[in-house]
């Protein structure tokens, strides 16, 4: 028994009938069994009614003249029985190859770790279901709440912006684009799919749609819409052929059913980005964009969030008498939660140093006060610092936070402080401050453990790469402190943020004396 399995690129054949297990229309699905939008269940792909004639078949194991013997009176009766028996048996092959293909892809959807990989996968699986070497993809959710993009297979960003160009009232999917848009009131129903098996040589195809495939060389197009239950519909998949062609109706029923599990993959993905966006948004408007400028002092700032974005913070603020505090610090947890209480602990610490700025102890005691009160189970790190510009002081108290890093031409070395618990973590916070006098042309660093985790292996570890990082710095990168930032992150961290699998926030203070 054996029958075609259906090829990873499947060919494109000219127009047939659908075979039996085909002829349910592709947005007539079944819950899966594991009920998350799964592969195709057994009544999705094959007529599993067609096995009965299986039951029809005379035994055809008796001896010389039994009815259903080859040779014997029911011999023409056996040939047929036997036929159905095969025909049977290869509908069931074939079922079976289309639940593992449906299966593995499906698999390769679920391990897609971002919104954009979750797409091209989409994309490319689809290709391979319906014979297409080239494709795009609009996303664009109906409730208008974005993100809104395109994404390609086999097609340059020229391709791409070559498409956006034809009216997407020029055909019935303008271009196969418009499928993703709303539905007008009143309006006709989008069918679920479109085909242009010969854009070339159809009339109702518009002059630039005709362009356009001309420039690219396509021949044929295919489209589907991606619609999620819970979302509604997310946007539109097209398929392209190099000449004339139509994928056959066991091709477009499997990329109906895995369309159908595929959205909603894609609506979580897509809830998921929409929830990070709107925590980094939030995180940004909780931070200053600018730093401001005091006499004798310049700043520089570095804030690189995590995939999850994390609670980190940074702060400087001209207090009373031209001093100016600055900080940095971070909240446990990640997401919306934490940017929110990132940006209340943030303004606490604020009103604080306005208050008793002089005294960084008292600054983190009041604040250690208030994170007990309001914020019960949570913890924090912080380091302020009260800096005088005029008589080159430097008063500084830390809860959990990295010791400051100060780097010269003549010297580089980190500032002694205290080891003390997080803000939280005891009962009573208390712990005492430090001094430093920078010399002229020194920087004071101020970082979260984030910059140390990044970059590979235990903080101490991370310690003296970022000493090596800061001593090696260049002349000019010590003149200027967003040089040096710059010069610093590039050491420490050369591959970016993505080189590590963690979740933590960076951020790199520094305050240069002229």
């Amino acid at each position: 028994m054996s029958a075609a399995r259906l090829p990873k690129v499947a060919e494109i054949s000219s127009p047939s009938a659908a075979p039996p297990h085909t002829l349910r229309p592709a947005t007539e699905t079944a819950p899966s069994a594991a009920g998350h939008g799964g592969p195709a269940d057994v009544a999705d792909v094959a007529d599993v009614a067609d096995v009965a004639d299986v039951a029809d078949v005379a035994d055809t194991t008796g001896g010389a003249g039994t009815p259903g013997t080859p040779g014997g009176p029911g011999a023409t009766g056996s040939t047929g029985a036997v036929g159905r028996i095969v025909a049977a048996q290869d509908r069931l092959a074939t079922w079976l190859s289309d639940l593992t293909t449906l299966h593995e892809l499906t698999g390769l959807l679920a391990a897609a770790d971002s919104l954009d990989a979750a797409l091209r996968e989409v994309l490319r699986a689809g290709a391979l279901l319906v014979g297409a070497g080239r494709g795009l993809m609009v996303l664009e959710p109906s409730d208008g709440r974005g993100p809104e993009t395109v994404v390609g297979l086999g097609l340059t960003h020229a391709d791409l912006g070559a498409f956006e160009t034809v009216p997407r009232d020029a055909s019935p999917h303008g271009l196969l684009l418009a499928v993703a848009g709303e539905v007008p009131a009143g309006g006709p129903v989008r069918p679920a799919e479109l085909l242009h098996p010969d854009l070339s040589g159809e009339e109702t195809t518009p002059p630039r749609l005709h362009e356009v495939a001309r420039v690219l060389g396509a021949g044929a197009a295919y489209s589907r819409r991606l619609t999620s239950r819970s979302a509604g519909d997310l946007g539109a998949l097209v398929w392209l052929y190099d000449g004339p062609a139509e994928p056959d109706g066991r091709m477009r029923h499997l990329a109906g059913l895995y369309c159908d599990r595929a959205a909603e993959h894609v609506a979580r993905h897509l809830e998921l980005s929409r929830s990070l966006s709107g925590a980094a948004a939030l995180r940004e408007e909780f931070l200053p964009s600018r730093l401001p400028r005091v006499r004798g002092v310049r700043t520089a700032v570095r804030h690189l969030s995590g995939p999850r974005g994390g609670g980190d913070w940074y702060d400087a603020t001209v207090l009373p008498e031209g001093a100016l505090g600055v900080s940095v610090g971070g909240v446990t947890g990640s997401g919306p939660g934490a940017a929110g209480a990132m940006g209340r602990l943030r303004a606490a610490l604020r009103a604080y140093a306005v208050q008793e700025g002089e005294d960084p102890v008292a600054v983190l005691s009041d604040l250690e006060l208030l994170l007990r009160v309001t914020e019960p189970g949570r913890c924090a790190t912080a380091l302020f610092a009260h800096v005088d510009p005029e008589r080159r002081r430097v008063a500084l108290a830390g809860a959990g936070s990295c010791p400051p890093l100060l780097v010269g031409e003549y010297r580089t070395e980190y500032v002694e402080t205290s080891l003390s618990a997080p803000l939280g973590m005891l009962s009573c916070w208390e712990a005492p401050g430090a001094e430093v006098e920078p010399a002229p042309g020194e920087t004071l660093l101020l970082y979260t453990d984030g910059l140390l985790h990044r970059g590979g292996g235990s903080p101490d570890r991370g310690s003296a790469r970022l000493y090596q990082a800061a001593a090696g710095a260049s002349r000019a990168a010590r003149e200027d402190p967003e040089q040096l930032c710059d010069h610093v992150l590039r050491t420490m961290l050369p591959d970016g943020l993505d080189t590590l699998d963690t979740t933590e926030d960076v951020v790199l203070l520094a305050v240069r004396f002229d």
